[in-house]
């Protein structure tokens, strides 16, 4: 119990840190996106395909996506803080690195997804398919993760790791 509650702390803070680091970067002028980054912010992209693309840096923020394809899409450091993905199809995802703060993911399919160090404290994921996903290091409520561990099964064929042990299930 004790080494769960450090590396929830642990995560957080690592988080936070990024956060900081982000709007103080911001804050003075430091654009440090590349200028072949797309700003989806605030867009209407209900059921848009995205599957296989490189979408790495781009900025999805409060985004309605729901129903959209990103199967097998490279979101490596994507912002989709508020966005909405009900029903999306984020299969095979990588969303290494990503901020999902706020999303709502319901009935969001994760399989084989990676979400590895991404900020999802207040993300919703009820009825999200996420076997075989990756959550190593993801930031989440501790309700939302006794929700997850209910359905949480499978190894993620990329990574090689257990849905249940990211999720830190047995603990």
């Amino acid at each position: 119990m004790i080494s769960r509650i450090r590396q929830h702390i642990y995560t957080f803070s690592i988080a936070l840190a990024i956060i900081i680091a982000a709007v103080a970067a911001g804050a003075i002028g430091i654009n440090p996106a590349p200028a072949f980054a797309l700003d989806h912010d605030k867009e209407i992209l209900v059921g848009a395909d995205f599957s296989g693309r490189v979408l790495t840096d781009d900025s999805f923020n409060k985004a309605n996506l729901r129903n959209s394809n990103f199967t097998n899409a490279d979101l490596r450091g994507v912002s989709l803080f508020g966005a909405n993905l009900e029903e999306a199809n984020l299969e095979g995802a990588n969303l290494t690195g990503a901020t999902l703060d706020l999303a709502r993911m319901m009935k969001a399919n994760l399989t084989n997804a990676i979400l590895e160090g991404a900020f999802a404290y207040n993300t919703k994921l009820e009825g999200a398919i996420i076997d075989g996903a990756d959550f190593t290091e993801t930031l989440l409520r501790d309700d939302m993760l006794k929700k997850l561990c209910q359905v949480a099964k499978g190894t993620n064929p990329v990574t090689g790791r257990d849905t249940r042990e990211t999720l830190f299930c047995d603990y």
